[in-house]
């Protein structure tokens, strides 16, 4: 129709093909199957450390606060998480991610 410009026919990144929305669908699933495996404390600092839920990463200082622990405590348990999910049975199946 001649109206077309070069922005009609370049790919938007932000919009994810089926392969990948399907992909993306999956890991999130897996990734939720491991943390359910975590105690309800270890998968909340993890969600908050790691802005799982809201985006906004907090620091030990502020979910130490949260919890009324000390930063010290809270790395600890977020180290112990760490590690459960490193040897979780199902994290191998990540590794296609």
């Amino acid at each position: 129709d001649g109206k077309s410009t070069l922005q009609d026919f370049i790919a938007d990144d932000k919009i994810l093909s089926p392969d990948q929305e399907s992909s993306r669908r999956i890991l999130r699933d897996q990734v939720n199957m491991i943390l359910n495996d975590l105690s309800e404390k270890e998968r909340k600092i993890l969600e908050m450390r790691h802005g799982l839920n809201d985006g906004i990463t907090h620091t030990l200082e502020e979910v130490g606060r949260e919890f009324g622990v000390t930063r010290e405590r809270i790395r600890q348990i977020e180290a112990k998480a760490h590690e459960k999910i490193r040897s979780h049975e199902r994290i191998n199946r990540l590794k296609n991610y």
